[in-house]
């Protein structure tokens, strides 16, 4: 087996066990949270395992290959180190509001710090973009797709709930917020 796949499927675990560990953490010191996820971070986990799965599936093939192995590999790798910095700057960024369900954490306020200044949702970024250097890495058009589709479809699910509970939770302070933020992409969206 290509030392290069050895390193995607062994950095999807290390990023896979750091999301779980850290869920776990917080479960651990049972934060007060009044939770409203309505699902959304099952389907999300759901969607992301199928995206992998579907993935990793079709790079085995030959079908949808990129011949410029090392390029991707690097440029993939490169993005998976971007989106880490970018995830666990949020998760600091956000201290003791972070939760992994969609949930308002008692003494709840808006963070403008950092990457929150400019965008409401710099976690989910970095996860995608995560998943985006994974995808690339594995070199292939058709993985990019898999595992990009499911993977978008359901941050973007996951961040219509967290912004209409938040909506209902803080009021006009977070429709001003995002008056002057974008949820996903800076200047775009």
């Amino acid at each position: 087996m290509d030392p290069k796949i050895i390193i995607i499927i062994a950095v999807s675990y290390v990023y896979g066990f750091f999301e779980v560990f850290m869920n776990l953490r917080q479960k651990w010191k049972k934060q007060d949270t009044k939770e409203s996820d309505k699902n959304s971070l099952w389907l999300l986990y759901g969607l992301i395992t199928i995206g992998y799965f579907l993935s990793f599936s079709i790079g085995a093939t030959k079908i949808g290959r990129i011949y410029y192995w090392n390029t991707f590999f690097a440029t993939g790798m490169t993005l998976v180190v971007i989106g880490l910095m970018i995830r666990i700057h949020s998760m600091l960024t956000l201290k003791q509001f972070f939760t992994y369900s969609v949930a308002k954490v008692e003494n709840q306020k808006i963070i403008e710090t950092g990457l929150y200044k400019f965008l409401r949702h710099p976690g989910y970024l970095g996860q995608l973009i995560i998943f985006i250097g994974i995808s690339i890495s594995i070199s292939n058009w058709i993985s990019i797709l898999v595992m990009m589709i499911p993977t978008t479809l359901g941050y973007l699910y996951r961040i219509k709930v967290e912004e209409r509970f938040m909506l209902e939770q803080i009021g006009e302070d977070y429709v001003n917020y995002q008056d002057r933020t974008k949820r996903l992409i800076p200047m775009v969206y």
